[in-house]
């Protein structure tokens, strides 16, 4: 099987940085599209950007200009820079990704990660 592993989570003041990254692991035999959700207390979980496997990137317009996804497709890796944090971007954030499991020959699957906390102080 496969697994969705994230780190990098934290608190920060407001206007800090963090990088958060995700590694998918196990019998992965294809990643595709990888991305960045975030859910705070009482909302809906929310995309905050994504990948795709050729480096087309879709973002919140709540957070252009502030974070910047990337990934590494050796490592099956996505990042996720963010700067110029604000209390509002305080969630859990959760990796999110397409993977050909098991076998060149099963379909994508998609995946989540458990979500790490970004706490952003005033």
């Amino acid at each position: 099987q496969a697994q969705l592993v994230e780190s990098g989570g934290g608190l920060v003041q407001a206007g800090g940085s963090l990088r958060l990254s995700c590694v998918a692991t196990g019998s992965v035999f294809g990643v595709y599209t990888m991305a960045w959700y975030r859910q705070a207390p009482g909302n809906q979980r929310e995309l905050v950007a994504s990948i795709t496997s050729g480096g087309s990137i879709n973002q919140s317009d709540s957070v252009k200009g502030r974070f910047t996804i990337s990934r590494d497709n050796y490592k099956k890796t996505v990042y996720l820079q963010m700067n110029s944090l604000k209390p509002e971007d305080t969630a859990v954030y959760y990796c999110n990704a397409d993977l050909r499991v098991g076998a060149w020959y099963n379909s994508p699957e998609n995946y989540w990660g458990q979500g790490t906390q970004v706490t952003v102080s005033s």
